[in-house]
């Protein structure tokens, strides 16, 4: 369940992840496992070679990527997730959810 984001953003994001692009989504999210963190970015995309070199260029394990549906992606939490949300230039996504 992705909280925070409409569901013309989802929508969006699912079409670009169909379309083969690297889409981000960040959203807030709580997992027990990583109770220090209160969102989570989902870099996806549904050409798996792109998506696996996309990791690899951000020095990110593709053995991580979660093959869900239609909609393969890998997911970013903590400070790599603000680091590559700048250098990706979503600087928006990082301040509306005021990542540390």
């Amino acid at each position: 369940m992705a909280f925070g984001v409409s569901r013309e953003e989802l929508e969006a994001w699912k079409r670009k992840v169909l379309a083969g692009e690297i889409a981000f989504l960040t959203h807030y999210w709580y997992e027990t496992r990583f109770p220090e963190f209160r969102t989570i970015t989902k870099v996806g995309c549904a050409n798996l070679q792109k998506l696996k070199a996309w990791c690899e260029s951000h020095h990110l394990n593709p053995r991580y990527i979660h093959y869900r549906d239609r909609y393969p992606h890998f997911d970013l939490i903590g400070s790599r997730q603000k680091e590559i949300l700048l250098e990706e230039g979503h600087r928006d996504q990082v301040e509306r959810f005021q990542l540390q």
